[in-house]
This record gives C-alpha cells, structure tokens and sequence, in this order.
C-alpha cells in the first residue's frame, strides 16, 4: 500500500504507543520486519518542544524511512504549527491522534476525545493538511470507533477525513470507554473500508499470523498495525509478514536471538537515554522480553533492583549464557499481550 509518495513493502506496521516506541524501539521493530513505525506522540503545545522528553520524541537519527511522526492535541493551528515544524524535524509522515484514551490526554479534549466534537475534528484534519500540503507530506489520521459503545462515529470520521484530505487511516477496534478491556471487534473496521477509498489499516488484538490473516481478510482492511503484542516480541513484524506472503510459519526465535535482539535493544536505549534515565526505562522492556519464560520469575526481583546499565546488562548476559543458544523459544512461553 501507499501513504502519499510511500510504497511500503508488506502490510505490517508498528503502532504509535507512548514511552514505547522511541527510536531505540522504532529501529528495531524496523529491522526486524515492520514496513512502517509511527512515532510515540509529540505535544502540539510549542512551550513543550524544547523539553528533554519532547526533544527524544523528535530524534529520528538512523531510523529507516519514512519518518512518521504523530501529533497530539485539539487546537487546528497549533497542531499544524507543530506539523510544520516536525517536518522542518525532517518527518516524512505527519499521524494525527484521535485514538490515545488515557485520562490525561481526553481530559484536556485530545485523544479519543476528539471523537465527541466532530465539528472541530474537521477544522483539525483540513488545517493540518494545508499546512503539510504545500510541503508535499502526507497526513494520516488514527482513531477509535466512538467515544463509547452508543456513540460509534467512526463511519462518519472516516468519510469526513477522506474528504479532508487525510491520506490513510488507522482505526484501533475499541471506543474510548473501552480502554483496552474486553475484545477488539472488527464489524466496525468492516463498515469503515465499504464507505472509504482511502488506505484503512486495522488495529487492536492483533497477536498472532493467524490474527493478521482473519482481520485482513474479514475487514478488508490494506494492512495490520501491531502495538502490545510485539512489545518483548519484536520479532512478530517478520513472522506475520512472512505468513501473509507464504501460508507458513517461520521457525520460532531461538534464546541465541533474543540474546542478540534484548541486548543489542538495550545497548542502543541506554545510549539513547543515557544512564540514569536508561537503567530505569528499560526495565518495563526487560520484563516484556522475559515475561513467561522458565526459570524468569525468579531473577526479575533482582534484575529491577538493579540500578546501573552495566549491571543490567551483565545480570542478563549471564542468564541468557545459561540456557542453550539453538532452543527455540515457544509460543507458549511467550507473552500475548495484544
């Protein structure tokens, strides 16, 4: 499929999550198979984008292209004032959000709280997008299916954002009242691609090839967009594509690779983040990478006591030396957070 002048190679991307996908992640996830990364969300708010957390958001140094950035807030002019210079940041791609549900972003009407004003939705989409447009960047939107499950709109959003010019458009399963509980339904992404022409990509629950599979087909979505499920499993990008194009399964990754991917990972976001604030982020990556596996249990105690970079590394470098290199890691032991 294509995103404005962006042919991608296959249909499998990584979703925007936030203190998730920063580029040490983005990077990886690329490398190991997703055709498209969008950025964690950047503050609209220009007060904010000299701050260090901002300022990481916006670091794209030897990421794969295209760069796509996603923008949060609920003013149209400082949202296109902040795709501007996002682009001036060197984004290919300028993601607009409507879909984050967690409480501080809705509370100041951005997110998936968007979805209760369309009015003001259109004002965002259409100044956002003549903002990108005379630089020739494409605008997508990501959204939810409504605020709650008595107020679905997101036929009308989608129409609304063809209409303005929105370039493709990621719809995540649940409303925002959902949150991520209960199952993500796809009856909704469905009637999303009959009233559209423009690229759909489905999100939500998406944890397995054969997942990929049913929702491509039942949907008729042009690809899949993965978050939770390939957090400690970076590897589910390869492994979807791969059964989409062939019908088959990879073989299973082996502890010699997640040896390999864990701690090039982590080389990578301590040298992002630096040492304080390295040690302490990658803890919630370390717990995802050895969530399920045998004998884990038992050293993540220690492991998040641990507060040094080098002293993580080694604690791990020693008990990923202890289990054979060639065993594959199973489905089973794996964790399938969707």
């Amino acid at each position: 499929m294509r995103i404005g002048p962006w042919t991608l190679p296959h249909p499998v991307f990584a979703a925007p999550m936030a203190g998730v996908t920063d580029r040490p992640y983005r990077r990886l996830c690329k490398a190991l198979g997703a055709a498209y990364a969008v950025s964690e969300m950047a503050a609209s708010n220009p007060r904010l984008w000299d701050s260090v957390k901002t300022s990481r958001r916006l670091d794209h140094a030897g990421e794969a292209e295209p760069i796509a950035v996603q923008i949060a807030g609920a003013d149209p002019d400082m949202l296109a004032e902040a795709a501007v210079f996002n682009i001036r940041k060197g984004a290919h791609i300028i993601d607009i959000n409507m879909g984050c549900p967690v409480k501080k972003v809705c509370q100041v009407a951005s997110g998936s709280a968007l979805l209760r004003d369309e009015a003001l939705v259109a004002r965002i989409l259409r100044r956002v997008v003549a903002a990108c447009a005379p630089l020739g960047i494409p605008v997508t939107l990501k959204t939810r299916t409504g605020w709650d499950r008595d107020s679905r709109n997101a036929v009308r959003i989608a129409q609304l954002a063809e209409d303005c010019g929105i370039a493709a458009l990621t719809l995540h399963g649940r409303t925002r009242c959902d949150l991520y509980q209960g199952h993500a339904e796809y009856d909704t992404i469905r009637a999303v691609r009959q009233a559209i022409r423009i690229p759909l990509i489905a999100n939500g629950d998406i944890a397995s090839p054969e997942k990929a599979r049913h929702v491509l087909d039942y949907t008729g979505a042009d690809a899949v967009m993965i978050g939770r499920a390939a957090q400690g499993r970076p590897w589910i990008f390869r492994e979807i594509a791969y059964y989409l194009a062939h019908g088959q399964h990879l073989p299973a990754p082996t502890y010699g690779e997640l040896r390999e991917h864990l701690l090039g990972h982590l080389e990578d976001h301590y040298t992002f983040y630096g040492e304080h604030t390295g040690v302490r982020t990658a803890r919630k990556h370390i717990g995802w990478y050895l969530a399920g596996l045998p004998g884990a249990d038992a050293l993540m105690p220690a492991l998040m006591a641990l507060d040094s970079t080098a002293q993580q590394t080694q604690a791990l470098q020693r008990w990923l030396d202890a289990r054979p290199a060639q065993a594959p890691i199973t489905a089973s032991a794996l964790s399938t957070l969707s």
